[in-house]
């Protein structure tokens, strides 16, 4: 039986100008066990990412109001989000596209037209990439780095659970879902405990409950 867990309420953002594509490949990522939400461009998309933090970004490079390029550049320097894996799709697919693509930040760069199983495949392998690393960060690198946070800091047993939950690599709605509460209530949370630690991203949330035994 297929490994399940990576996907399991994982949810992606897509990014598309292309309404057609928008629904085929948001409907075979549903059908695969995905929660998809999406954006017709940069500029929206970066609205949904002031409320809506997922697992992982695919985006098309060449779109109006903002292309994928700026809006990975825009992703990269925030702290809160610079955490997520971004797959491009593109229909340039020259050498020097792609080097530009990964070179500004995006984690994977497939050319369309591309089979669904591969695109499946490499949303999966960024997904387990991503849980990695917060489990077992580079030695050496930034990444291994100890996180400095204060040791006043004092968690509410709701807190703490919602942390357990980070640190297993859940989603905030299905954490919400175990909980029975709102999703806005665990993004409440999550933020709330960012606060206090003076962490970044829910990445260094989860190794700080790890390294700190939390989890």
């Amino acid at each position: 039986m297929k490994d399940t867990s990576i996907r399991d309420n994982k949810r992606l953002l897509l990014i598309d100008d292309d309404p057609n594509l928008i629904l085929l490949v948001k409907d075979y990522l549903e059908f695969r066990g995905y929660e998809v939400i999406t954006a017709e461009n940069g500029r929206e998309a970066l609205e949904v990412l002031e409320h809506d933090i997922p697992d992982m970004i695919i985006c098309d490079v060449m779109m109006p109001e903002m292309d994928g390029i700026a809006l990975v550049q825009h992703v990269r320097e925030d702290p809160r989000i610079s955490w997520i894996p971004v797959l491009f799709l593109s229909a340039k697919g020259q050498s020097q596209d792609r080097v530009k693509g990964l070179n500004t930040g995006a984690d994977v760069y497939m050319v369309k037209p591309f089979e669904p199983e591969e695109l499946v495949a490499q949303v999966e392998s960024s997904l387990k990439q991503a849980t990695r690393l917060i489990h077992h960060p580079a030695r050496g690198t930034e990444g291994g780095s100890k996180l400095q946070v204060p040791d006043s800091v004092e968690l509410t047993p709701t807190e703490l659970k919602v942390v357990q939950f980070v640190a297993r690599g859940m989603a905030n709605r299905e954490i919400a879902e175990q909980m029975n509460v709102s999703q806005r209530t665990i993004e409440s949370h999550v933020s709330n405990m960012l606060g206090k630690t003076n962490l970044h991203n829910r990445t260094e949330l989860a190794r700080w409950a790890i390294e700190s035994n939390m989890a």
